[in-house]
């Protein structure tokens, strides 16, 4: 049973989101050395695999046309493949609340590409605006629940009709690390109730990934094909 956050006001939790991955700083590698790793590269490599899936969805014209927003764009590592992918620079806007990697974004990404640093929740844009709406590993670091349907809703009313919300995100709790918390797929539906949710399941743990890879990377792609012990949720929410 998921264990309800206390509500918090919400600049209180926008706050503590940044002083969460202050504390997290200290743990992370350089992401440059840590995708050399097998576990990591695969788990990229699967993440990638699964939007190239959703996005067959639509003809290779339709691609440059389409108009998307990252929620929580980080050092603009998604929006960088989305170029790769096809995506047009001018219909990309990453947001992220936090500056340093708002800077790191802009300083990769084309100008065309607009960065929005700040709440998600206060974005100045216009309403329906975006056939696709992405967050990636956002909502797990947000634990005020009262927080997360805000910021749900403010993503749905930027979302066009006929749009998806893309969500990428881990299902379960780390007893490592108090600072997240998993979504699993009975919260996003309460998180987005006026969608239609489609699910793969994700990612190999991370434990039992870093220990059989080192053994072969092949035993990754192997203890994969278990689906319990996937731990990421790749959604895809429709907007009728």
């Amino acid at each position: 049973m998921t264990t309800l956050a206390t509500p918090v006001q919400p600049r209180d939790e926008v706050s503590a989101i940044v002083a969460r991955y202050d504390r997290r700083k200290q743990f992370q590698r350089d992401v440059r050395v840590d995708i050399l790793q097998p576990h990591r590269w695969q788990v990229q490599q699967e993440k990638e695999r699964a939007y190239l899936r959703f996005l067959r969805r639509y003809e290779p014209d339709q691609i440059p046309l389409l108009r998307l927003l990252e929620i929580g764009c980080g050092h603009g590592s998604n929006l960088q493949q989305l170029l790769r992918w096809g995506f047009s620079p001018e219909n990309l806007v990453g947001n992220e609340l936090l500056p340093d990697r708002c800077d790191h974004a802009r300083r990769f990404l084309p100008e065309s590409v607009r960065i929005l640093p700040g709440d998600a929740c206060g974005l100045n844009l216009p309403e329906a605006s975006f056939e696709l709406v992405l967050q990636s590993t956002v909502f797990t670091s947000i634990l005020d629940n009262a927080f997360q349907h805000r910021l749900a809703d403010r993503m749905w009313s930027l979302l066009a009709p006929g749009g998806c919300v893309l969500w990428y995100d881990f299902r379960f709790n780390n007893p490592r690390n108090p600072d997240v918390r998993g979504v699993g797929l009975t919260r996003i539906r309460e998180l987005f109730p006026h969608g239609t949710v489609h699910s793969r399941r994700l990612a190999l743990a991370p434990p039992i990934a870093r220990v059989v890879s080192r053994v072969h990377p092949s035993l990754y792609t192997a203890f994969n094909t278990i689906p319990w012990l996937r731990t990421h949720l790749f959604c895809w929410i429709e907007k009728k």
